[in-house]
């Protein structure tokens, strides 16, 4: 996938800020809504029943408690995207973490798009911009929270998904998933190790040697090309590692810090300077983790992160909230804070992956804890995924018949995801002791995106399509080449790209398109068909069970155009494979997930449905995402959503 390009970010610094607008004075209600990513509706409705979710439960008797059908596809960008807008993916724009761009074949992360600066003067190998780039939020479609503000309601949105750079219409904003560190990607960490070949193959780390002379290491943070470069160059930010002769403990210099670590110790957030032409600096920030000393070193250190003090790139509005908030402490700003590629790739221990997903969940806590404090009146939205991301590294603990499971390893984690569900409720309890110290008129409603289920089988859509006559390849032995490098274009009708996406080589809109136009339509037939008919030769029963046409079940239009012809709805228990997601050609179809991810949600969304819950009858019911944000505005007395939807195409 390629990386949300920083260069033009980074010459962009000074952006003018964005101000929400004044209104007539609030309508004197209060409502929050917590957002749980991937709290599943089957598994709350049996914690419930257990007695092992007691605020939910009394929000079940007081108020309501549904099923709610999610986005197609059940993606987070998608799903929140659909919540935001009450638009589908026709009205909204985002059809999946990443699209393509049809005429270049490059694909880019679909929520989000920085462009360049206008100007700029070439000096030798140096190119000084002269005007600043900018950074959109691609996401079409109004925003809830902009008709409350319309109609005086102060409104609070913390971590919304799919709302980097935030969207200026909210009262207070920060930016949630989709904010990325400050290599532009959704999170790389550093790990820095006497023995990197213990971590082969393509690691979602920068994997550095550690090469030690006299008890001292002197090493680097990578940081975002050099801006003012006219050839690319990273920046780096310099460090040093000194050990201590006999004891498990060294000391990091980095700029003015100095940080004392034993094995097994966390640092707290560092600020770090990336230097720049001209006496500038890129500020970021990254904690350190000491894995070990001795026989082998090795030093993690989190992704570069925006730092809230002093940030990069916009994630708030106003400017200074992010800062406000970090007076309680710094904190995660990249959109997914818990490292699931550390473990992944094996630098992480599951104990050390949840100790990391604890840091990052304690601090959402926290962060949230004050501004409930604080609350009185409007609107609070607050995002939690510490559900999500957690689940798909520990569903398998859960589920015995998952191919990966390993009674010794995973039985002693099998009660992790329902102790991060009784989290969520003591949140929940937290939050309804509020709303009753401010008179108990206010509403509390609680919701997902999707559900979740056990990831057990990685369906391959290029290995399928070029099996069945669809695709060709130009070299059948580099099917690991990523972003559909190795597709023959000449010989190819379609091509899938992203978790669910299924394209037509289409003539005049593809690059190299060969499939005329009037051929698209019975061609897709012919594909949905045979799809549907494709069965997972470990059951004999279907692997996908739901195609859904881009053209059909979408009812929002104006951005239909962006996404793919088709959209796979995999049969419950089977997802996508990351190869083929990544635009790789794999030689088999169907195999056991064996990696480290092991639950997940993009399927057919009807098998995934999340959950909504809220204290008191709502005013408004709501059967979908879609549905859910016209039931926040009703809860105000304001009708209508969505107020203005996409033009048509």
């Amino acid at each position: 996938m390629r990386r949300l390009d920083l260069l033009e970010a980074v010459a962009a610094v000074v952006i003018a800020g964005i101000v929400a607008g004044c209104g007539p004075e609030p309508v004197g209600h209060q409502v929050i809504v917590l957002g749980f990513d991937g709290m599943d509706h089957e598994l709350t409705t049996r914690m419930i029943s257990e007695g092992k979710l007691p605020n939910l439960a009394r929000m079940a008797a007081n108020g309501s408690f549904t099923a709610l059908e999610t986005s197609i596809p059940p993606q987070s960008p998608v799903a929140w995207s659909d919540f935001i807008t009450g638009l589908d993916s026709g009205g909204h724009g985002i059809f999946d973490f990443m699209h393509r761009d049809p005429e270049t074949m490059v694909p880019y992360l679909s929520t989000t798009l920085t462009e360049p600066p206008g100007r700029t003067l070439r000096m030798g190998r140096w190119e000084i911009p002269l005007g600043g780039g900018d950074i959109v939020l691609m996401r079409q479609g109004v925003p809830f929270w902009e008709v409350l503000e319309e109609h005086g309601v102060e409104t609070t949105i913390v971590r919304m998904p799919a709302n980097f750079p935030p969207s200026g219409t909210a009262s207070r904003e920060l930016s949630g998933m989709g904010t990325p560190d400050l290599l532009g990607g959704y999170g790389t960490y550093s790990l820095f190790t006497t023995a990197p070949e213990r971590f082969g193959g393509s690691p979602g780390g920068d994997i550095q040697r550690a090469d030690i002379r006299r008890g001292v290491l002197n090493a680097s943070l990578r940081g975002p090309p050099n801006p003012m470069l006219i050839e690319l160059e990273e920046l780096r930010s310099d460090f040093t590692v000194y050990l201590d002769p006999a004891r498990p403990v060294v000391k990091i210099v980095i700029g003015d810090e100095e940080i004392i670590l034993q094995e097994g110790d966390w640092s707290e957030w560092v600020p770090i300077e990336y230097p720049l032409p001209l006496f500038q600096t890129l500020p970021g920030m990254t904690r350190f983790y000491l894995k070990d000393v001795r026989p082998e070193f090795q030093l993690y250190a989190t992704p570069v992160n925006i730092d809230p003090l002093d940030p990069a790139m916009p994630i708030s509005v106003p400017d200074d909230f992010a800062t406000e908030l970090a007076e309680g402490g710094r904190f995660y700003t990249q959109g997914f804070p818990e490292d699931t590629d550390a473990i992944s790739d094996g630098v992480f221990s599951i104990d050390e992956y949840l100790n990391q997903a604890a840091l990052a969940a304690a601090e959402i806590r926290r962060q949230y804890m004050g501004l409930l404090a604080d609350f009185e009146d409007g609107l609070l939205f607050n995002y939690f995924g510490f559900i999500d991301l957690v689940s798909h590294i520990m569903w398998r603990t859960t589920d015995p018949t998952h191919p990966a499971y390993d009674r010794e390893r995973d039985e002693p984690y099998a009660g992790v995801i329902e102790g991060l569900y009784m989290e969520a409720d003591e949140i929940v309890g937290e939050t309804l002791a509020r709303l009753d110290a401010l008179g108990g008129g206010g509403t509390l409603m609680v919701m997902s995106d999707h559900g979740f289920t056990s990831w057990k089988r990685a369906f391959s859509l290029n290995a399928w399509l070029e099996q069945n006559g669809y695709l060709t390849v130009q070299d059948r032995n580099r099917r690991d080449l990523d972003f559909l490098t190795n597709v023959d274009w000449a010989d190819t009708r379609a091509y899938g790209l992203g978790l669910s996406g299924l394209y037509v080589n289409l003539e005049g809109r593809e690059a190299n398109g060969i499939v005329p136009a009037a051929e698209r339509d019975a061609l897709l037939r012919e594909i949905t068909e045979a799809l549907l008919n494709e069965p997972d030769p470990a059951t004999g029963e279907p692997a996908i069970t739901r195609v859904y046409n881009r053209d059909e079940d979408y009812t929002d239009r104006g951005y239909a155009e962006i996404g793919p012809d088709l959209v796979i709805g995999f049969a419950k228990g089977i997802r996508s494979s990351d190869a083929s997601a990544a635009g790789q050609i794999p030689e088999e179809i169907i195999v056991d997930n064996m990696g480290a991810w092991s639950g997940d949600h993009i399927m057919d969304h009807e098998t995934v449905p999340g959950v909504l819950l809220s204290s008191r009858p709502l005013q408004v019911g709501a059967a979908s995402l879609k549905e859910v944000a016209a039931a926040v505005l009703a809860e105000f007395g304001v009708t209508g959503f969505p107020s203005n939807t996409a033009p048509d195409q």
